[in-house]
């Protein structure tokens, strides 16, 4: 297994630029992009649903970042008033938006001839139609205000087959979808939307729902025998949110050593 390589330090790729980051709170995939935008000198609202985690990783990051530059609104994706008031909270507290990260999703297992209805519907509202409610409500700000870039998250099961994952597989291929017809619709207000479609990335929340052999067998899969840390998916994540990234639009970015 190949050693996990030294944490990279940030070079201002974001700033003075504004950022919006759903599922934020944490220390998944969310809570390490808030992150790394602030060590690229963004300002950045970090959004959750668990109000109390969302907090807890508001005080921590404006006490090693400044006060000012971070703020939180909690939201649930599911919910269209939620979701605008999200949009205000970041427009009223520092003025403009440039990069939106979707990153709330819903996961879960069940046979697809197990699986409810309610099981599906929620996992597809959660993943897929947040995505869209936060997406639509990003790219009219933007329009009005010069531009900007949206990022995806999305996944490898959007591609592959897993046993057990048809409704978040089908969400994940949704979002994908999404992001490309997004990404012709908003090119000529100056909005860039790329995905990145990570295969394995664990953090103890991750840990929690699922069990060492799955895991274990997923990452024994990788080409580098270890699954990704969280911070080496928002590395590539706030790449397609920088100007690095200019020309990338309607892109689907796997963060995978899978295919190596």
């Amino acid at each position: 297994m190949n050693a996990v390589p030294p944490y990279v330090p940030g070079h201002g790729l974001m700033r003075g630029r504004t950022a919006v980051v759903t599922a934020a709170a944490g220390t998944g995939i969310g809570g390490a992009t808030a992150r790394r935008l602030l060590e690229e000198g963004a300002r950045v609202l970090l959004s959750d649903a668990h109000h109390r985690r969302l907090e807890q990783t508001t005080a921590g990051l404006a006490a090693e970042f400044g006060a000012s530059a971070v703020a939180s609104a909690p939201c649930d994706v599911t919910d269209e008033e939620q979701v605008a008031a999200m949009f205000g909270a970041a427009l009223d507290r520092f003025g403009r938006l440039d990069a939106v990260v979707n990153n709330a999703g819903l996961g879960g297992t069940a046979r697809l001839t197990e699986m409810t209805d309610r099981q599906w519907g929620r996992v597809l509202d959660v993943t897929l139609t947040g995505t869209m409610r936060c997406t639509r409500a990003a790219l009219r700000l933007m329009a009005g205000g010069g531009g900007g870039a949206i990022v995806n998250n999305a996944s490898v099961l959007g591609w592959r087959a897993q046993e057990g994952q048809a409704h978040y597989a089908a969400a994940k291929a949704g979002v994908m979808a999404l992001t490309r017809c997004a990404a012709v619709e908003a090119a000529g207000d100056g909005i860039r939307v790329n995905a990145v479609a990570p295969s394995l990335a664990v953090h103890p929340n991750l840990a929690k729902a699922a069990s060492e052999e799955l895991l274990a067998g997923l990452a024994a899969r990788e080409a580098f025998g270890r699954h990704a840390e969280p911070w080496e998916v928002a590395n590539v994540i706030v790449f397609l949110a920088s100007d690095y990234s200019s020309y990338m639009t309607g892109e689907v970015v796997s963060v995978s050593s899978r295919r190596a």
